[in-house]
């Protein structure tokens, strides 16, 4: 079958289950063809559906009867490298590993760690601010972006920011649409800086069984108040360390990216400061682990299992993870249904993967936003299919800045073209 088809039967296939996509698919090729599809959707009143690989159908949103669905994914490759600056130019449509690929060869990187790289795309993932574990030194998407090309609802063609790391002219515009879910434009290329690879890298792994969970988060306040510079300090639940290492215990998953010596010392360290009642082992992989790590979120194209399948996003102060954390654990062990999670006790940002029935899982996330308001944070569903969506409040009560945010679409967007309901509050 022509991949252009599987293009299409891939993403309605999965439209079914989690909207946010029309029957009808275009995949433009040229940022002409962009300007051309909504200039044409702009004027005429037509409702676009915007997607790039479309891992997150089953984030945002609970609209399944757009007109046109305009699919980025074939509008991808390298623009422009320039080593010496050490920033890419890139399509949205290019998937994340693809990128890392190419850069790799010149021993640079982009630092970002999204779930799902070898199909997420690095449209989708600008387009939802994603990050992952090592957010807690790298950032987010936000922290990278330093350029952008966006065409407007009325096919007006915008650059934000520039081509080097060091531009302070004017307002940064880019931050204006990252993360805001393709609802204010249409993203045809992207500028990012870049890292070199690290020299050496380090996966220390610290298992705890609950009764010590209280020295676990003890040292890991310590090491934050050390010298250290862990990359990532991600906490998961028993179940998921089952799942990633065979240790039914809590795991702190501790990442360390430099020079030989100074990975060496930190490795020394922790071994020389943790509590006696914490167990201490390397992995002898660390890119390995964190490519699995990276997979065991379900997303609208890998859900494919018999039980409804949910990913929650819940951000609290950094080691408000630990209760939300020992939360997910008491639910497991209701036996209702699996619950897995993950949260940085650096960054506060934690993952919840939920598997059970439909009920079930709804009462779920209903119990989770409520436990996250009470820890002054927030929870919202990143993956779920939309007749479940429709049932619950996913980006969680309206804040204070809710009438900005919608005041901004309707000036980027007047007429609801791109993305219609798919931002906080239905924007």
């Amino acid at each position: 079958m022509d991949n252009h088809l599987l293009d299409v039967a891939s993403l309605t296939d999965s439209g079914k289950r989690f909207g946010n996509i029309s029957s009808q698919v275009v995949f433009p090729e040229s940022e002409d063809e962009v300007v051309a599809l909504v200039t044409e959707a702009n004027d005429t009143g037509k409702k676009l559906s915007i997607v790039s690989g479309g891992t997150k159908l089953g984030y945002g949103g609970t609209k399944s009867d757009y007109d046109l669905t305009l699919s980025l994914k074939k509008l991808s490759g390298i623009i422009e490298h320039t080593v010496g600056d050490m920033t890419v130019t890139v399509k949205p449509g290019t998937t994340v590993t693809e990128l890392q690929t190419f850069l790799g060869q010149y021993n640079q990187m982009v630092s970002l760690d999204p779930s799902c790289p070898s199909i997420a795309t690095i449209g989708g993932v600008i387009a939802a601010n994603e990050s992952g574990p090592k957010r807690l030194k790298y950032g987010s998407a936000r922290d990278h972006v330093i350029g952008m090309r966006v065409v407007y609802p009325d096919g007006r063609i915008i650059r934000t920011g520039g081509k080097v790391v060091k531009n302070v002219a004017g307002y940064d515009m880019n931050k204006l649409f990252i993360g805001s879910m393709g609802t204010l434009g249409v993203v045809t290329e992207i500028t990012l800086k870049l890292r070199p690879i690290p020299k050496h890298k380090s996966l220390v792994m610290l298992t705890v069984r609950e009764e010590a969970l209280d020295e676990m988060k003890a040292f890991t306040n310590l090491i934050q108040d050390s010298l250290l510079e862990p990359v990532s300090l991600e906490l998961v639940t028993p179940s998921m360390s089952k799942r990633l290492i065979d240790r039914d215990e809590y795991c702190l998953l501790i990442a360390l990216e430099d020079v030989k010596k100074s990975v060496q010392f930190q490795e020394v360290w922790i071994d020389q400061n943790k509590p006696d009642e914490i167990v201490m082992t390397a992995h002898p992989n660390p890119d390995y682990f964190w490519k699995t790590f990276s997979e065991i979120a379900p997303n609208s194209l890998t859900d494919v299992g018999e039980y409804t399948q949910a990913v929650l996003k819940v951000g609290t102060k950094n080691l408000d993870v630990f209760p939300l954390l020992q939360e997910c654990v008491r639910m497991h062990h209701e036996g209702r249904m699996k619950v897995e999670a993950s949260g940085g006790a650096g960054h506060g940002l934690s993952t919840i993967i939920l598997s059970g029935n439909d009920a079930s899982v709804v009462d779920a996330i209903q119990h989770f936003q409520s436990f996250a308001t009470a820890l002054n944070g927030y929870a919202i569903v990143k993956h779920l299919p939309i007749e479940l969506r429709k049932e619950l409040t996913i980006w969680g009560e309206r804040d204070g800045l809710f009438k900005l945010y919608k005041g901004i679409k309707h000036k980027q967007d007047p007429n609801n073209t791109l993305n219609e309901q798919r931002f906080i509050g239905g924007i």
